[in-house]
């Protein structure tokens, strides 16, 4: 941290040197002190961050895969002769042994108890959320119940419950920050025809504002009839998810999103009593114990296998377990001090950044606290006379630093159109516009209002330096007309 930089002024706010806000930090974070073991796994995992002058700020988009992880699995590789899983001669056999041992690992992972909950293996979050979506026994009368912040992922169910006659509803959220009425819930929740089957699906973390939900509402939901779809992806790779505490019917996630490799990888642990409910509207190879053709007739597996279009990403399901073995070694009581100490800081830093004007410069959209909430921070910026600066702008000027965020709307409309205040007719007068609709037609659009946020996000390697150096970034902007810009 020996590196000095000139103090900044920020219209009545001081970015001090980084050694200054370094010592301050800590002053204020002590317990971050016990996470320097992630330090040194940066230095020796993830050299290529420092040694390239990257500052990765991107982790809910994506996880960092580190340099013990690919040699484990280039090990792996190198020492075995593995083969496709659906046949039982020997090396079939050894990969069949594997993927069973990935699939206990996870469902350890997640303290999830084998006789309760089974794995399936897809190709991500999205994947395993398709799934669901079309085998979910909607029908007339059923509904489907998702908060507005959910994932793209999430609300594209509601095609498949439309397309059966079942009512989508959507549970709003409450500005400033961005969680949910709990009377308003409970109304909604109560509001069930149980003579149908009805799903009730929302985010463990948003991906947009970084706001965690109560876990308890999935015990109160079931209480009620409901079987609850809780999307674990952005909540997972500094949370722990405990499935012996609380018992959802599906929960979905991307291992990328986690450890950075695989790709192309996740999965969809379901209760076994939910996943019997299901109903499948084709099969594949894989899926079936029996097929004909001159009799018209198929069996489907039973179980995970059932599920599993085709044949599994195999060679890459063991580093699916180096990844999880990576987490566990660490262990999230660290990584998550470690990410929610340097939010804080972020959070107090950012807000703070005003300009001679005595306008912020930054609005976070969600908690301004760090209860209740994860290392997300979505924002945007606002020139010194209150005027949107565009994202994109923002997002170049963090490029040319070799400083990677994320800019748009992270595939979550809901919280997007409540955070930048878009109307329903406005929308609907853009929708109506054209057939078909890119997204810089859509911004034109909305021409005086913004059409995305920033994002800054961390991850299990995250350092003061790396928030320093966007802190310091942002405070380029203060002062200056959206037109300067």
């Amino acid at each position: 941290m020996a590196e000095i930089v000139k103090e900044k002024y920020s219209g009545g706010t001081f970015i001090k040197s980084r050694e200054e806000e370094w010592l301050e930090f800590l002053s204020d974070h002590p317990r971050y002190a016990l996470t320097g073991r992630l330090d040194a796994l940066r230095s020796h995992d993830y050299s290529i961050l420092d040694q390239q002058g990257h500052t990765y700020l991107d982790f809910t988009g994506a996880g960092l895969y580190g340099r013990r992880q690919i040699e484990a699995h280039s090990h792996f590789l190198l020492h075995n002769v593995l083969g496709n899983p659906h046949s039982s001669n020997p090396t079939s056999q050894a990969m069949t042994d594997l993927v069973e041992k990935v699939r206990l690992s996870v469902l350890d992972f997640v303290h999830a108890d084998p006789k309760e909950y089974v794995c399936i293996f897809t190709q991500n979050a999205s994947g395993a959320l398709k799934l669901i979506g079309e085998s979910f026994p909607f029908e007339e009368g059923s509904q489907y119940l998702l908060t507005y912040d959910n994932h793209n992922s999430v609300n594209g169910i509601r095609e498949f419950a439309r397309a059966r006659g079942a009512k989508i509803n959507y549970l709003p959220i409450e500005l400033p920050e961005m969680r949910i009425n709990g009377e308003e819930l409970v109304s909604r929740l109560s509001s069930i025809n149980n003579s149908t089957a009805n799903l009730f699906a929302y985010p463990a973390q948003s991906n947009f504002s970084g706001v965690q939900h109560s876990l308890e509402w999935i015990a109160k939901a079931q209480k009620l009839g409901w079987s609850v779809l809780l999307d674990a992806a952005a909540f997972l790779p500094t949370n722990e998810l405990d499935l012996s505490l609380v018992h959802p019917d599906f929960v979905v996630c991307s291992f990328y999103k986690l450890f950075g490799y695989p790709t192309g990888v996740g999965a969809l642990i379901a209760r076994r009593e939910a996943l019997a409910a299901l109903k499948r509207p084709w099969f594949a190879g894989g899926t079936i114990t029996v097929a004909s053709v001159k009799s018209d007739r198929y069996y489907l597996h039973l179980g995970s296998e059932g599920f599993e279009d085709g044949t599994l990403n195999f060679l890459s399901l063991p580093s699916v377990e180096f990844g999880l073995n990576h987490i566990r070694e660490l262990g999230y009581t660290m990584i998550h001090e470690r990410v929610m100490d340097l939010t804080d800081w972020l959070i107090h830093k950012l807000s703070g950044l005003r300009h001679a004007s005595g306008l912020p410069l930054i609005k976070i959209y969600g908690p301004l606290e760090t209860l209740h909430r994860g290392a997300t921070l979505a924002m945007n910026f606002f020139d010194q006379e209150g005027h949107f600066i565009d994202h994109k702008k923002i997002e170049l000027a963090a490029n040319n630093q070799k400083i990677s965020i994320r800019t748009g709307c992270f595939c979550n409309p809901g919280d997007g159109e409540l955070a930048l205040g878009f109307t329903e007719n406005e929308l609907t007068a853009c929708f109506s516009s054209k057939q078909r609709m890119e997204y810089e037609d859509f911004r034109r659009c909305l021409d005086d209002k913004s059409t995305g946020a920033v994002r800054i996000s961390l991850g299990l390697i995250s350092n003061f330096a790396d928030v320093y150096k966007i802190v310091s970034l942002c405070t380029d902007f203060l002062n200056k007309s959206h037109l300067e810009i």
